[in-house]
């Protein structure tokens, strides 16, 4: 390991973890930066259903604290190889089998389970790899790894398209979809090879099935705001372009690959300014951006001529997915007021979960939203959330607080 990695990670296992994100990040990007453009083309997906469409995909999300819970006797490394082969499941699936909406939803959900259960996993072992006071910079350096394999991963699809489409004239629009899917496939299998070699060093960190504690109430509020908000943008906003906008797979993809990029660099700034500054500041202006960003996107139409809508949205789009790095901050909020690393992972999971319960019902609402008052209507809903948590997030603990918290 390299002597910057070991000022920053303090565990000989580290590289091989990293790598494992960087090539999860490449699975990723095809799959995020072709899926919508895939239920649209292929699956004919409106945007009502496109809604209906994110409960089974979200499902994984609201039941990963009884995920987490069952594999509970397995480390957190084990889960990590369990979870990168069930998503290597759901790309094979949507690779042979995606042309047909039951088992292309079937394949969905089984990427979207492995892609959960990492979500609270990769969180907590980077925070138990990195040294004290290192934590949020070392959960930057995933991020950032994981961010270059979305960039290769996303700028590969019009590579692939391209090249596919030489090789076999007259291939159908799932016929270049399929290579996508399969592409992912063949990474996930690379990366859940190199992880199963990583040897267990610390031991197995014994967790709680299920946990809810009253000191993490405020972590899991939070959880419940983000979901609202999160599911607005991840489903919806991707969906305005495609179907709004006509966005091509080819451009949704450059902009997927663009945010990648930028979150490259951003990701360690990121977390050195929460280590610097709390996480109590990084989520309170979040939330005041996230507001600004809202009123773009439900108005721009209105406000400007189609093709600088189109250019606005485009970047409101990058922007918002950014923030979504703002997570970090409340991993460390959960890590200052736990008193052993075997609550962490648990009450991440736990609080994904909560975050799922209210983005599953906004996911469903919001495309009813959409078809009967407009995307006005549906982004505006997501700035009422973001008030929310703006108020709320002032109810914080600063960092110098959590002492009294702890006890």
């Amino acid at each position: 390991m390299s002597k910057q990695l070991r000022t920053l990670y303090d565990n000989e296992n580290a590289v091989s973890f990293l790598i494992c994100m960087l090539i999860f990040g490449i699975s990723g990007g095809l799959n995020s930066g072709s899926l919508n453009n895939y239920l649209h083309e292929v699956l004919a997906i409106s945007q009502v259903e496109r809604g209906i469409v994110e409960f089974p995909r979200e499902l994984p999300g609201l039941l990963l604290m009884f995920i987490i819970a069952i594999l509970s006797r397995f480390s957190e490394l084990k889960v990590m190889n369990f979870a990168l082969l069930i998503s290597m499941t759901g790309m094979i699936g949507l690779g042979f089998v995606g042309d047909t909406r039951t088992m292309a939803i079937v394949s969905i959900i089984l990427f979207s389970t492995g892609e959960h259960m990492l979500m609270p996993i990769k969180q907590s072992v980077a925070m138990h790899m990195a040294r004290n006071g290192k934590e949020g910079l070392a959960m930057g350096g995933v991020s950032s790894l994981e961010n270059i394999g979305q960039l290769i991963g996303q700028y590969t699809i019009p590579v692939l398209f391209l090249i596919v489409g030489f090789i076999i004239p007259g291939v159908s629009v799932y016929g270049k979809f399929r290579h996508v899917f399969l592409l992912a496939a063949i990474v996930l299998f690379g990366a859940f090879v190199i992880a199963s070699r990583i040897r267990e060093t610390h031991g197995h960190i014994e967790r709680k099935k299920i946990y809810f504690r009253k000191k993490f109430t405020k972590y899991y509020i939070l959880e419940m705001f983000f979901g609202a908000r999160k599911q607005v943008f991840l489903t919806f906003a991707p969906y305005v372009l495609v179907l709004n906008y006509g966005a091509k797979t080819e451009y949704v993809a450059f902009l997927y690959g663009l945010w990648s990029f930028i979150n490259i660099f951003l990701g360690p700034l990121m977390g050195r300014l929460i280590d610097r500054l709390g996480y109590k500041l990084i989520i309170v202006i979040d939330t005041i951006v996230l507001v600004g960003l809202c009123f773009l996107y439900g108005f721009s139409h209105r406000l400007f001529p189609h093709p600088i809508a189109f250019a606005i949205i485009s970047v409101v789009f990058v922007l918002d997915a950014i923030l979504f790095m703002v997570g970090m901050a409340r991993a460390v909020y959960v890590k200052s007021i736990s008193n052993s690393k075997a609550e962490i992972t648990t009450v991440l999971s736990t609080g994904v979960s909560i975050n799922h319960v209210v983005s599953i019902a906004i996911a469903i609402a919001g495309g009813i939203i959409w078809q009967k008052i407009g995307i006005e209507g549906l982004f505006s809903l997501a700035a009422v959330f973001g008030i929310g948590s703006f108020l709320f997030a002032l109810t914080l603990p600063s960092p110098s607080t959590i002492s009294a918290i702890r006890s």
